[in-house]
């Protein structure tokens, strides 16, 4: 295990005293909350959580629970990303938007608490993908520890373990607007209906499921290795009828398995 990196990872935090944890719950997120709060003592932390239409209940619950474990300081802020144009008509740059809007409050906030960095929890894995969210980031001076520390997404989980987070084999997860195609409007009963089948998906036993909503159609994401048993019949006429109750026409099965990011294969 490279141990390097998380000596320098210790070192960055070390000489910004004091941050701002941009805190969704995940993987990363909470595993540099908890490097932080070790490295830095609880008082010189602070993590924010946004909460919208765009983030799932469940999420919000883990990441509350997550930092009560951590034992570091906490606030959920609310943010209307779905009240600007330039986010709710999705865009190929959305992302852009909304990160504007969050570190924007991030950084307000971090100026109240006398912080004056603000992190996130991107590592070097995410630059491999289409990020318009970056450009916000860099515009607004916000941080990536993990980047500059030279963390991929298997160091955190490696990590994680180590150090005792429940969190380090949890799904990847994202934003729910990422399951609508560019160019369809984001809607709050979309992002119900999708939050609703992958919750549901998630509790027949599938860990890591998408539900892409193109219109009245659910394309359905599994591991390849999970495509056989999604058809089987006990799941599958569960999973339709489940679907349609929430108001999908048509539901389907992406025979090329889960990947991150699919829906950016259009703009590739």
């Amino acid at each position: 295990m490279d141990k390097i990196k998380i000596k320098k990872l210790k070192e960055i935090l070390q000489k910004m005293s004091r941050v701002l944890v941009a805190y969704s719950g995940g993987v990363d997120s909470t595993f540099l909350l908890k490097v932080a709060v070790d490295t830095l003592g609880r008082d010189n932390v602070l993590a924010v959580t946004a909460k919208s239409e765009t983030y799932s209940l469940s999420e919000l619950k883990d990441a509350v629970k997550n930092v009560k474990k951590i034992s570091a300081r906490h606030i959920i802020i609310s943010t209307q990303e779905l009240k600007n144009p330039n986010f709710y008509k999705n865009p190929v740059n959305r992302c852009y938007y909304c990160k504007k809007e969050l570190f924007t409050r991030l950084k307000k906030i971090a100026q109240k608490e006398n912080i004056k960095f603000v992190i996130d929890a991107s590592n070097l894995d995410d630059l491999k993908d289409y990020r318009p969210g970056a450009k916000a980031k860099k515009e607004l001076n916000i941080r990536s520890p993990l980047q500059e520390a030279g963390f991929i997404k298997r160091d955190v989980r490696l990590f994680s373990k180590k150090i005792g987070l429940s969190t380090w084999d949890k799904p990847a997860m994202a934003c729910l607007a990422s399951r609508l195609p560019y160019g369809e409007k984001i809607a709050p009963e979309k992002l119900k209906r999708i939050e609703g089948a992958e919750e549901f998906l998630q509790k027949l036993g599938f860990k890591q499921a998408r539900v892409r909503c193109h219109g009245d159609i659910a394309r359905i994401e599994v591991p390849v290795n999970d495509i056989l048993a999604a058809t089987k019949s006990n799941f599958r006429i569960k999973i339709i009828k489940k679907l349609k109750s929430l108001g999908f026409l048509y539901v389907t099965l992406d025979l090329q398995g889960y990947r991150t990011g699919s829906l950016n294969e259009q703009i590739k």
